[in-house]
């Protein structure tokens, strides 16, 4: 879920020490006029279950790894941890947590027994104002993980402090995201390498093979002379010992030195094949790497054509007031419900969808409109939809649950944008998939893969 899920605490709401109040303006007061701070009466440190049901997701998803919740979380769940894809294990762990019980429990010893260290170091603070400063010194050195856990379940973890850390730790996955593009540059530049590597490896390859058959041309005709000669020395008379021991030596010296170059050659021959396998390892990594991008290429520009067609029909609209919007002809009279996504693009959604004769109602999962509305509107819907990454956990159960009771039609959305809504419109459209120039439908899941 990358919307926070509470609003962010102001700079100006945080305590101050001394001398930040004093670099401000703002007299502190007197520590005769200041009230003792009162010791907590519970320093028992929080439980996963006890906290906010909005903070268990980035908690799962940064402290745990998937192989760690694939040997857990079955146990409590009854799922396959073969077959299960890692967003279903992870959505498992979320629930788990968010119930309470053996799993939640379970859930909170494994963590506890992996940052045992950071609980300890975190058990120092003595107040929210350290445990501030243990957690930017954990942000600089990249020691997220620990430092996430051991301040969430600290007792001094006021609910300003839970809310910078997981603002923090939302930035840093725009981060990743950005990092992911970059990878994706380096991609192409790493396949031309790897094309330049192998038809050098080939040539290496062919180099040495015409070698080993020199080497192998050679000790034969060395060996065709070794007995020539050896034929000759027993018909030659002793005189002729002297010169036949010389050219013996000699002929030695030229099998030896014949030896080296084998060695030498084969040794080169077995660092050009390990060089070669490791390509081919690096070569297929490439090729993974590279139909994941080309796939989500894909899907994003069929987004890209789905928005084009529909601005192209939005202008046609404009100057003919008879012409239809072929791209939006299937929200024509239909009531869809939408949830999830961000207000602006939701606003351009309604305007778009009102315009095409339809009726879009927007509901945000939860986080201003009340989540007993959702379940209340989804009965008489047409079409439900949801952007995947602007939505939460409880919302999404809540959607598949009421949508297959009442048999309604319910479609995952790839983000919250305008493109992929319409994108979707469009690919339900019964006469899309005989247009020609149209992409074909994406078969890949935004849930299962």
């Amino acid at each position: 879920m990358h919307t926070p899920p509470f609003r962010l605490a102001q700079p100006s709401r945080l305590k101050l020490s001394g001398d930040e109040l004093t670099s401000t303006g703002i007299r502190a007061a007197d520590p005769c006029c200041t009230p003792a701070k009162p010791a907590p009466s519970n320093r028992r440190r929080t439980r996963l279950a006890e906290l906010d049901g909005h903070l268990h997701c980035s908690i799962i998803g940064t402290c745990l790894s998937t192989h760690e919740l694939r040997k857990l979380v079955p146990r409590f769940m009854g799922l396959d941890g073969r077959d299960t894809s890692d967003l279903e294990i992870h959505h498992s762990a979320v629930e788990l947590a968010s119930e309470g019980g053996a799993g939640a429990k379970a859930l909170h010893k494994l963590l506890d027994e992996h940052y045992a260290a950071a609980i300890r170091r975190f058990d120092k603070a003595a107040d929210d104002i350290d445990l501030l400063k243990l957690w930017d010194e954990a942000l600089k050195n990249g020691d997220i993980p620990p430092a996430y856990w051991a301040l969430m379940t600290h007792p001094f973890a006021t609910m300003t402090v839970r809310q910078k850390a997981f603002g923090e730790l939302h930035m840093l996955s725009h981060l990743v995201g950005a990092a992911n593009r970059a990878d994706i540059r380096r991609l192409v530049a790493l396949e031309e390498e790897n094309t330049a590597l192998k038809e050098k490896i080939e040539r290496q390859q062919s180099r040495l093979q015409t070698l080993n058959t020199q080497r192998d041309a050679s000790i034969a005709a060395l060996n065709q002379q070794i007995a020539q000669l050896t034929v000759q020395t027993v018909r030659q008379t002793p005189a002729d010992s002297t010169g036949f021991e010389a050219e013996m030596q000699r002929l030695r010296d030229r099998l030896a030195e014949a030896d080296q170059q084998v060695a030498l050659h084969t040794s080169r021959r077995e660092a050009a094949e390990q060089r070669a396998l490791q390509e081919q390892h690096a070569m297929l990594a490439l090729l993974q790497s590279r139909d994941r991008a080309l796939a989500l290429l894909k899907q994003v520009q069929s987004e890209c054509d789905a928005l084009e067609r529909a601005t192209v029909d939005a202008a046609h609209t404009a100057n003919d007031i008879g012409t239809q919007r072929a791209s939006l002809d299937s929200v024509r009279g239909k009531r869809i419900i939408y949830v999830g996504g961000r207000p602006g693009s939701n606003t351009a959604l309604k305007r778009l969808v009102t315009a095409a004769g339809g009726d879009l109602v927007v509901h945000d999962g939860g986080l201003e409109d009340r989540k007993g509305l959702l379940a209340a509107a989804l009965p008489g819907a047409d079409v439900v939809v949801f952007p995947v990454d602007c939505i939460d956990h409880d919302s999404m159960n809540t959607l598949k649950r009421v949508c297959e009771r009442y048999q309604i039609d319910y479609h995952p959305l790839r983000t919250a944008s305008v493109a992929s809504f319409v994108e979707l419109m469009a690919r339900l459209h019964p006469g899309h998939l005989a247009q020609p120039g149209n992409a074909p439908p994406s078969a890949f899941c935004l849930r299962h893969g």
